[in-house]
């Protein structure tokens, strides 16, 4: 565990990627869906769409009052235009805390290498912030986003492409593509991550950076420990709630606290560093001075990241067969917490990134 001193540091740089498949060439902003093909994960490229009204219609349902992708039964969070906008204010967080690129992005993607245009990918991507971003700071790049419902964003730079694809299928097709490939808080959504993680590493180019960014659907009290006995706060009883949840619907909840091993032992990964922050679940701290003032603020952001889980969560929760009304009095009491911010609790995350060796 980190001492209060490594989580008061948590201010120097840390990771956010993005490119697109040489295949797909630079030029062209498409969406593409891959979810429906037979042996998809020996097919060869994908089959462009438009970003259609159709296709937009066909990637969502609706249940308890948000809207679901339709193509995975293991991610059950939103994917409507509310949720994106917690996304975007999150990434807004996460690059004040966590600095907007791991340092050795910016080499990885430079314009350095005639013939051989750079490469990124953004599994998961959400909103697709972080990819857009890079696809903005990189524009001789080729960007790619992918996730279960098409990108929102009508304006996308030239070089970005989005993908409909649910990554649990394979990333076979994508195998030698890319020099960077990222994923951040996906792992509610995945069957199997320490299949993915070598997946990835396969998806690669030599010398490329795999960027991991995950928490584990706990809440630690201010020993640095998960809070499980639920008598001691709300939040965490909610939470708790909804790792049962996640576990429920096939996903794996616990998988950030195994992503440093999992890279680590991996024959692939060279250079590797982790990275664990505590990011204060609302503002809490007492005192006036400069730090104090400044954790506080970043954790005024962050509960209101958390409120907004709140509502995003309930068709997680409701879906696992949990009644309605234990969902209102443990999400109506960890809000009450949450504004109170009487009780010092943390969430954290986990960060790893690393380099694949060279051949």
């Amino acid at each position: 565990m980190a001492s209060d001193t490594d989580m008061d540091d948590v201010s120097d740089t840390c990771s956010m990627v993005s490119g697109s498949s040489s295949r797909f060439g630079a030029s062209v902003a498409s969406s593409a869906t891959s979810y429906d093909w037979e042996m998809r994960s020996a097919s060869p490229a994908p089959s462009v769409y438009s970003v259609t009204s159709s296709l937009r219609a066909a990637s969502y349902k609706h249940e308890y009052g948000r809207g679901i992708n339709n193509h995975s039964e293991v991610y059950r969070l939103p994917a409507d235009d509310e949720e994106f906008e917690r996304l975007d204010r999150q990434h807004i967080m996460f690059m004040e805390v966590m600095g907007k690129y791991p340092p050795p992005l910016p080499q990885i993607l430079a314009d350095d290498t005639p013939g051989e245009p750079k490469t990124c990918v953004d599994l998961g991507c959400g909103s697709g912030s972080w990819i857009l971003d890079v696809a903005r700071d990189f524009p001789h790049c080729s960007a790619v986003a992918v996730d279960l419902v098409p990108m929102q964003t009508l304006n996308m730079p030239p070089n970005l492409r989005s993908e409909v694809d649910d990554i649990n299928l394979g990333l076979q097709h994508f195998y030698g593509d890319f020099n960077v490939v990222h994923a951040r808080l996906i792992s509610s959504g995945i069957q199997d991550f320490h299949g993915l993680v070598d997946q990835m590493s396969q998806a690669l180019r030599p010398g490329g950076l795999i960027d991991l960014t995950e928490f584990d659907f706990r809440i630690y009290g201010p020993d640095k420990r998960p809070i499980l006995r639920n008598e001691r706060s709300w939040l965490a009883r909610w939470m708790n709630l909804c790792h049962t949840a996640v576990q429920r619907s096939g996903g794996e909840p616990d998988a950030a606290n195994h992503l440093h091993r999992w890279i680590s032992d991996h024959p692939a990964f060279e250079d590797i560093v982790y990275r664990e922050i505590w990011f204060q679940t609302s503002p809490w701290r007492n005192g006036h001075d400069n730090e104090t003032q400044r954790q506080n603020r970043i954790a005024n952001t962050f509960r209101d990241d958390v409120l907004a889980f709140l509502k995003s969560a309930r068709p997680l929760l409701l879906g696992s067969g949990l009644s309605e009304e234990l969902v209102d009095e443990a999400e109506e009491n960890a809000r009450q917490e949450l504004m109170d911010a009487q009780i010092p609790t943390y969430v954290r995350v986990e960060s790893v990134y690393a380099l694949k060796k060279r051949e």
